[in-house]
This record gives C-alpha cells, structure tokens and sequence, in this order.
C-alpha cells in the first residue's frame, strides 16, 4: 500500500497512490471505516499501512455513488494534516531495502563510530573535554537521515558520552574550567539536536508541500520575478511534456509560448499590486498543441515586501471551452435560424399545462373530452397556461405587432371558436412528438390570420418548457382558392356562353344554304312572273324547290334541337349514290353562279351505309360549297369532282376534290378547328360541324392538299349493318 489518505468532517478520501479520488461527508473517520471503504483486511493496522491523513474541505453525499468519479482537475485543497511517514508492511516483509535505506544505515554507523572515536579522546588523552564539542558533527550527520528518532537518540547518546567522560576524568572533583567546557559542549549538543529537528520539520513540511503539489491534477509551477522556472510539479510535466530538469531555469513565458488575454504588462500590474491574478490565457505543450487554462497566480514577497517568486497554477479548460464554444455556435445558429426564418415561430412553455393534466389526471384525448364536455371553461384555462416565451420576427410580422409586446398566452393568440387547441391538448397528454392543424389566430389589430401550424412536443428528458409552434400565413393561399374558385366559375360561364356561339353559329350556317337556295329560287320565281308571258311551269318549279329548301331548313333546326334534348340519331339504311345526288342537285344553282362545273362519278354497286340523311347530306354540300367559293377568284377552269367509291375496311369513300390553289400547309393542321377559318366571310364552323357528323356516323373526314393543286376532302362511311332499315 502507498498511502492512505483520509478525510474527517465533510472530507474525501483518496485511496492507494492519489490516483482516484472519493467524496465523503462522514464525522470523524476510524480505522475499520477506513480500512472497510479501501477493501482491506478488517483487522489489517492502520498505523502500517497509512502513511499519511489528509483532511479536505469538500462535502458530498455520503456513500459515493457506485462507479463514481474522482473531482474535477483543480478542485481546491482546504486544508491538511500529516502524519508521520512509516514503512509500509510490505516493504518490511521481505522487500529489498532501498538505497535511501543503505545511506541511512552508513549514516548512522558513521555517526556511532564517530561518537565512540570522539568519546576515546576525551576520556584517554588531555584535552579535557574541549572534544566534546564535536559530537556536534555526529549529531548532523544523524540528521541527514532525516529520522526524529535518530537526532535523538545520537543528541542523547552524546551528552551521555560527555557527562560519563567528564565523570571519569573529574570525578567529584570542584567546579572549575573543565565543568565550564563540558556544559558547552553539552550546551552545542543540545542546540544541534534542536536545530536538527527543526529543520527535519521544516524539509519535511517542504517535501509534503511538494507532493501536495504534484498529486494536484492542476500544472503548478514556480517562477522568480524574471519569469524564470524554479519548481515544476509532476502534472505540469505531464501535461506539458517537459521534464523539470528541461524546464527549471527557462523562462516561463518562452517556454509555453503563453498569450494573454490583454497586455503583459498589465498583468504584471495586477499580481504586484493586488498580489494575486486569475485570467484565461493560451499556452503550446512541447507537442505544440495548444491549451486553453484557467490561470491563477500568487505573488510571495520577502520579510522586507520584495516580490521573490510567483506560483502559478493552471487548468486545463480546452475541452470545456471547446463544448462551451460549440454550444454558443449551436445556440448562435439556433438563434440566427430563429430569427431569420420566414415561417413563424413560437416557443412556449407547457409546463404549468402538464402540470393541470397530472393534476386531473388526464392522460389520454378521451379524458380530456370528457372532462372538456362537464367543464365548459377547461379549454380556455388550458389555453392561458399555455405561456408565450418567444415568437420570432416573421410570426410578430404576422401578427402585426413588431416593435411591441407579443401575447403572453395562447389565449390571446386563439378565437373563441377555435376548436385546434383541444386537439393539440389530446396529442400532448398521449405523448405525441408532433401534431398540425389549421386555424386562425387573432392579429394585433383584431384581424383574423388564417394560419398552418405544426407543434413539436419535446421529449419527456427535455421537459415541456420548450415546445415550438411553426407558423404559416395561409392567407395568400386562401385568397389564391378564392380567386381559383372564381376563374373557375368565370371559366364556366365563358364556356356556356362559347357553347352557346357554337350552336347559335351552327344553326346559322346550317340554316343559312337552305334559306339563300329560298331566296335564289324566290327571285326566279319572279323573274318568270314578270315577263310578258309569264311562264308558268317555271313559276312552279322555283315554288317547288322553295318549299323544299323550306323545309329542308325545318328539318335542320329539328335536328339541331333533337341533338340539344339527346334524343338519338336518326338513323337509316340508305343508298350512297341517292344521297349524292340529292346534295348535288342542292348545290347545283349556288356552284352554276360562280361558274364552277360539277362533275359527279358514283361507282356501281355500292353498299348501302346506316345514318342520318340530312346530316350526310349537309357534310357534301358544305364541301361542295367550300370548294366553289376557293375557286371564285381564279381564272382558271373551276371544276369540283364528287366521287363515290367502295374503300378498304368495307367503307365507302365520298370524295370532293376542286381545282383550286389548295390549302396551305400551315393552316391543315387546324382547319378543322372550330372558328377557324381562311375566308374573310367565312365562320369557321363547315368543317367542324362536318367531322362531328362524321365521327358521329363511325365514319372520318380528312383532306389532302397540295398548294397549287386543289383540295380533296374524303368522307368515309361504314357499311351498313345487314339488320339495318332502309
């Protein structure tokens, strides 16, 4: 065992060679206690096995946790007591004897034989006792053994020797020269032993305040007022990495490359003025890391108030500065996130609602409805307790209340219609992390902001002080839904009222060739009238042909209202070549009038197709039509070809090809467009109307053109099926 170290009254105890350390607050420790709390034998003496008793100033909890830690570096030394060194028992059991061991016995052999020499002369030869002094010389080489006892038992074994030599020279002999001689002689024994002891005491205190200094967990070390090292304890050289022998005698400030918090200067000012100074300051090991150390320094002057040295003591605080930085990093870009964020943030405190939860015991959302539905006010004090500890700029911004005091509580921020709290309230007694909702808050002018929010609940370590609120201002958004809403029903009415031009623009087209073909044939009715004799069967014909157009007219609005009220097509099974020729005979005077010759080439035998005749009929005629008015302004032979010919897939092909300038290429892909047109007069609806008639028939309209060549516009029709009527 090394030593034993033991702490009385709110005391600690350090156990084997300082390497851990341990808090107690016990009243005055005994043996068994110690012996007990180290692990050693009950009945083990603790007088063999202690060295030493130190007594410290910490209280702590008493036993010490298991598995506890020693104190923190640094931790302050009140005060201590020191018993006198023993040999252990092991080094009496058989160790070999330490060289200091061999030095102490040369030292005292050295001092007995000196001791029997000096004893010889005096009592043998005449010197009379004036040799007596120089037991004196046995006597400090006792000491350097460092041994009380030893200084002693020499210091009394050499006024013995004296006082027996002085007898046998003297006997009874009168007082005289030679009793003056002995008395000195025993006088500078006497003294020598006593300075002896002294200064035993004195090292001794030195050497325990040199090991009080190097089980110090701090770097101590001790300079002169040149800044120069006398004295460098065991965890500076640790720590450092410099042994004494490399670091006494160089200056202290060189040698660890120290930086100041401020001015040298003004340092040095501190320590001789106030004696002492404590700062922060940075020194490099022999490693060349850098420290950052808790520096303390105590100037000790002379008996005349002269500084002579300065003992510096240093901790080592590089890692707790280092977390300490990056905690305010953390908190700084915690902060900087806080605030600069464009989300709305609260923090609030739930402490004092956790605590109402517990106190009803509320513990899940179906208590605390019940509870909510017997007290109507519950929610609203909930509400109150609910405290604001921060909000961050943009949620003041939202609030509009930036430069001036934010709400104190949820209550302030909530309507009285506001259901989201209660929500919030189940998710936090279940424990949940986060919970989000939809709500409005109550602005700084009385406003209501429409808002999304999500809460995050701290965990249960974290306690209930901190819950943070996200905030997003859904007032744009709504507005965005508004205005949505409207151009949705704006978008509405425009497509009823574009419905709407598209049919009144159908009819109008459709119901415009039946009603020119009346007034063409109306006025050569007239015509025939009005010559000197009328000719009659010609009156009558146009009649004829007006009554049809007439009806025909008819026929379309009835259709076009059938199509309005859904009522089914109208089909039948009808010849190909019937129904070409009827639409050719439409279009008959409208083509002769603008010179165009029609030439029709029906294919024998075709298949009968299924649909309705009128529809099919208005598709030929509005091709027809089509290609005349593109040859009216050409002087070029105006010819239109309609074609009826068997197709593939058991379909027949209607074709109308003209011989005008055909269509460009850029206007193909939408000539079938609705309001499309190249005509100045024209609509924009022939076309349309025409594929819708077709597609609706199972059938397709396309057209082929070359610039310069004409168009052709091809009508496919399906066969019709066998059961079909006719």
């Amino acid at each position: 065992m090394g030593c034993i170290r033991v702490g009385e009254r709110d005391g600690r105890v350090i156990p084997g060679d300082g390497q851990t350390i341990h808090r107690v607050a016990a009243p005055v420790l005994d043996d068994r206690f110690v012996l007990s709390y180290l692990g050693l034998p009950a009945r083990a003496p603790v007088a063999a096995r202690c060295r030493r008793v130190l007594v410290f100033g910490h209280g702590s909890a008493w036993p010490p946790p298991p598995g506890a830690a020693g104190p923190a570096r640094g931790s302050p030394l009140m005060s201590s007591t020191l018993r006198p060194h023993r040999p252990s028992a092991l080094s009496r059991a058989g160790h070999p004897v330490p060289a200091e061991r061999r030095l102490r016995l040369v030292l005292r052999l050295s001092a007995a034989v000196l001791m029997l020499a000096i004893f010889a002369l005096d009592t043998f030869t005449t010197l009379e006792g004036a040799v007596a002094v120089l037991y004196v010389v046995a006597v400090l080489l006792v000491a350097r053994t460092y041994r009380r006892g030893d200084i002693v038992i020499a210091a009394v074994g050499a006024a013995a020797l004296t006082l027996v030599a002085y007898v046998d020279m003297h006997g009874t002999a009168p007082f005289g020269a030679q009793t003056v001689r002995a008395f000195v002689s025993l006088a500078a024994i006497g003294i020598a032993a006593v300075l002896a002891l002294q200064n035993q005491s004195a090292m001794r205190t030195l050497s325990d305040q040199a090991m009080l200094l190097d089980l110090s967990h701090d770097m101590i070390f001790v300079r002169d007022v040149s800044g120069r090292i006398t004295s460098w304890n065991r965890t500076a050289q640790e720590v450092y990495g410099w042994p004494p022998e490399d670091a006494v005698g160089r200056r202290a400030d060189e040698l660890l490359k120290t930086r100041y918090p401020g001015p040298r200067e003004a340092v040095e000012s501190e320590l001789l003025g106030t004696g002492r100074w404590e700062g922060t300051l940075e020194q490099t090991t022999r490693s060349g890391s850098t420290l950052v150390l808790d520096s303390r320094w105590v100037l000790q002057r002379d008996r005349a108030g002269r500084p002579v040295a300065v003992m510096e003591t240093h901790t080592d605080v590089t890692e707790r500065k280092a977390a300490y930085a990056a905690l305010v990093r953390s908190e700084r870009r915690y902060r900087r996130m806080f605030d600069a964020s464009r989300i709305g943030v609260v923090e609030q405190d739930w402490s004092a609602v956790r605590a109402e939860l517990d106190a009803l015991d509320l513990q899940d959302a179906a208590a605390i409805e019940a509870h909510a539905a017997a007290h109507p006010q519950f929610i609203r004090q909930a509400r109150r307790l609910a405290r604001i500890r921060d909000v961050n700029p943009a949620f003041a911004a939202m609030l509009g209340a930036v430069g001036t005091a934010y709400p104190a509580s949820v209550d302030d921020l909530l309507g009285e219609s506001d259901r989201t709290f209660g929500e919030a309230l189940a998710a936090f007694a279940r424990g949940d992390a986060f919970h989000e909702g939809e709500s409005e808050i109550i602005g700084a002018d009385g406003r209501r902001v429409p808002v999304l929010f999500a809460i995050t609940f701290p965990s249960p370590e974290d306690g209930d002080a901190n819950v943070l609120v996200f905030v997003i201002d859904n007032t744009e958004r709504r507005q965005a839904q508004d205005a949505l809403f409207t151009a949705q029903t704006e978008l509405a009415h425009a497509a009823r009222v574009s419905t709407l031009g598209e049919l009144t623009a159908s009819i109008a087209h459709e119901v415009n060739q039946p009603l020119m073909a009346v007034v063409t044939n109306g006025e050569a009715g007239m015509r025939w009238l009005r010559r000197e004799i009328p000719d009659l069967p010609e009156v009558e014909s146009a009649i004829a042909r007006i009554i049809s157009e007439g009806r025909r007219a008819a026929e379309i609005v009835h259709r076009i209202r059938a199509f309005l009220a859904k009522v089914p097509v109208q089909r039948q099974r009808m010849e190909v070549a019937s129904v070409v020729e009827e639409a050719a005979r439409l279009v008959q005077h409208e083509l002769a009038r603008e010179r165009v010759k029609l030439r029709v080439d029906i294919a024998a035998h075709l298949p009968a197709v299924d649909g309705d005749r009128v529809q099919l009929q208005q598709v030929l005629v509005n091709l027809m039509v089509n290609a005349g008015q593109a040859m009216a302004s050409q002087p070029a032979p105006r010819m239109v070809t309609l074609t009826a010919a068997p197709a593939s897939d058991g379909q027949v092909a209607i074709r109308v090809h003209d011989t005008g300038p055909g269509i460009a290429a850029e206007h193909l892909a939408r000539l079938f467009d609705p309001f499309f047109t190249t005509r100045p007069q024209g609509m924009g609806m022939g076309l349309a109307i025409s594929r819708t008639i077709a597609e609706a028939h199972g059938g397709r309209l396309h057209v082929e053109s070359e610039p310069g060549h004409g168009a052709a516009f091809t009508l496919l029709l399906p066969t019709a099926r066998p059961d079909a009527t006719t």
